[in-house]
């Protein structure tokens, strides 16, 4: 049995938003993803998998496939195969993510 403590695996860097590993199959991954006011993740896309954001603290401003949408503490989003996405932290505070994705991309 897997069991983390989500909230020990929170990090931030200055530099950039930073991902944290929290679980990882042949199949899917769960990270964390910790964001300084002002931090985000440039558009991209992923083809042939879906992709759930869950706010865990905060407030991140979402863009999917063109559509933008402010999303709070406890609120999550879709997105689905190959949409362009990408999440910024508008500030003032830090932004906190739980993200999964599956399948899991092989790039």
């Amino acid at each position: 049995m897997n069991v983390r403590d989500v909230r020990t695996a929170w990090s931030f860097s200055a530099d950039k938003m930073k991902k944290v590993g929290l679980v990882e199959t042949d199949r899917m991954f769960c990270d964390v993803y910790c964001f300084e006011p002002g931090q985000e993740q440039k558009p991209h896309t992923h083809p042939g998998s879906d992709k759930v954001y869950v706010v865990l603290e905060g407030q991140g401003r979402f863009a999917v496939d063109g559509e933008v949408r402010e999303l709070g503490r406890e609120q999550l989003i879709h997105v689905p195969p190959g949409a362009e996405h990408g999440v910024t932290n508008p500030g003032p505070g830090r932004l906190v993510l739980l993200v999964f994705m599956a399948p899991k991309p092989t790039h």
